[in-house]
């Protein structure tokens, strides 16, 4: 004989547990996606495809494709200089589909990072900059795009992790990036990652070819600074000191004949002539180890250094050459702006 007992007692159980699930899963479900909502109806609307190229275009007039988010109702918009480029032609398309030209006031192709201005287009409904630096691991975000064409794409996902590093386009690193999981794919880029707050709190730029899952955002904070410079300079100023180098190890006999403790250094590879460096005395094959007072442990924290805040001021220069260490004092001036 056959004891159906505890397959009965079983199926109980499933039934009861189904009927619950559904209900507190519904809550959760609702709550997720009524956050994602209200961020789209909010945002949305601010975003735009970013168009380059002729109107008209021929087989060998290729033009490009992005996104960028309205930032001000009188039409300034930000999005990445990888997407503008040198286009002499840029036009934007909001979600109900009205076309406009647009110009570029300026690029930074250190952080990726370009603002425009629309052409003949006033009261524009606009998305703020938020924080970016009370973000947290594992916090809900919204990227809001054009990928692969698809106009007004939303997909969600969350904060992956704060602090990244990338290197840009002009070989640069770009600073306290956002890494996040939510999908971004060719034409996501120049488009806002937004919070649950419907604050913009990054500028999609990256996705890493081959990998899942990883993709990166310019922090709000960067564009905010980016932003304010170009309104007010029409580019970034930085501080330059006309030296091209790399990074390199400091031989430990070296470090420990100089009482430094360095590792690693920025090994100068070759010197402008008539600029800062060169009027400075630095020679090529020089290891900068510190520079104004700040540890250099690679050319990457040497550029970090060259703020606009040094230009023009005297600063205090450690090298080692030839494993002896040296004091420089060299005057940094402001770098020609970068050319579209």
């Amino acid at each position: 004989m056959l004891d159906f007992t505890s397959d009965t007692i079983d199926e109980r159980l499933s039934s009861q547990t189904s009927e619950q699930l559904p209900a507190n899963d519904q809550i959760l479900l609702d709550a997720y996606s009524n956050a994602v909502i209200s961020v789209t109806d909010r945002v949305g609307p601010a975003v735009v495809r970013v168009e380059t190229g002729p109107k008209v275009r021929t087989p060998r007039e290729r033009g490009g494709l992005g996104s960028g988010i309205v930032i001000s109702p009188d039409g300034l918009v930000l999005t990445n200089s990888h997407v503008v480029g040198s286009a002499k032609e840029i036009r934007l398309r909001d979600t109900e589909g009205f076309v406009t030209d647009a110009h570029v006031l300026g690029v930074d192709p250190d952080t990726d990072l370009a603002l425009l201005r629309a052409d003949g287009a006033r009261d524009l409904r606009y998305a703020l900059l938020g924080n970016s630096k009370t973000l947290r691991r594992g916090q809900l975000v919204i990227a809001i795009g054009n990928p692969l064409g698809f106009e007004s794409t939303v997909t969600a996902g969350v904060v992956s992790a704060l602090g990244r590093s990338i290197r840009s386009v002009s070989g640069r690193t770009i600073e306290d990036v956002i890494q996040t999981d939510a999908a971004l794919n060719p034409g996501n880029s120049g488009g806002p990652l937004v919070s649950s707050k419907a604050e913009v709190i990054g500028i999609n730029t990256a996705i890493i070819n081959g990998a899942q899952g990883i993709c990166f955002a310019v922090a709000s904070n960067t564009a905010q600074f980016v932003l304010s410079e170009i309104i007010r300079h029409g580019y970034v100023r930085r501080a330059y000191i006309g030296v091209s180098g790399q990074t390199a190890p400091v031989p430990r006999r070296h470090a420990v004949l100089a009482g430094v403790d360095n590792k690693m250094g920025a090994l100068l590879a070759q010197i402008e002539p008539d600029g800062p460096a060169a009027k400075a005395g630095l020679l090529p094959g020089d290891v900068v180890i510190k520079l104004d007072g700040i540890e250099i442990n690679g050319v990457d924290d040497l550029i970090r250094v060259l703020d606009r805040d040094h230009i023009g001021k005297k600063l205090a220069m450690d090298v080692l050459r030839m494993g002896r260490l040296r004091a420089i004092d060299i005057l940094p001036i402001e770098r020609k702006p970068a050319g579209r």
